[in-house]
């Protein structure tokens, strides 16, 4: 984190924020990415996006002691990190690693049963 945002007083609590929501990005991506469902992936990648959104918002709030160029700069990264979570969480929600297993003709999942019934 810059260290002209820690020495502003009114940008000192900016700064602890904007390293905490961008931190959580990277943390809440690389917990989804270990998740073995799809379901279980979108939820974690949703909390990277909503981290994505925070940290915008604080980029935005630190533009006076960043100027305007590296804060366009670090907002044009978070849009294409924005847009990617964008395209995959829906996709993620529908994945399965492990195919479902079938159901039985009385609708049960075939391991719900140890064998048939004579």
């Amino acid at each position: 984190m810059p260290k002209n945002l820690r020495h502003h007083a009114v940008t000192e609590k900016i700064s602890g924020q904007l390293y905490a929501a961008v931190s959580s990005i990277a943390a809440n991506l690389g917990e989804g990415y270990s998740r073995s469902s799809g379901r279980d992936r979108s939820r974690f990648f949703e909390y990277g996006l909503g981290s994505v959104r925070e940290s915008m918002m604080w980029y935005h709030a630190a533009r006076p002691v960043l100027g305007p160029e590296t804060v366009r700069e670090r907002l044009d990264r978070l849009e294409e990190v924005r847009r990617l979570l964008l395209a995959i969480i829906p996709r993620e929600r529908g994945k399965l690693i492990r195919p479902a297993k079938p159901r039985n003709e009385f609708g049960s999942r075939t391991s719900d049963y140890c064998g048939a019934i004579s």
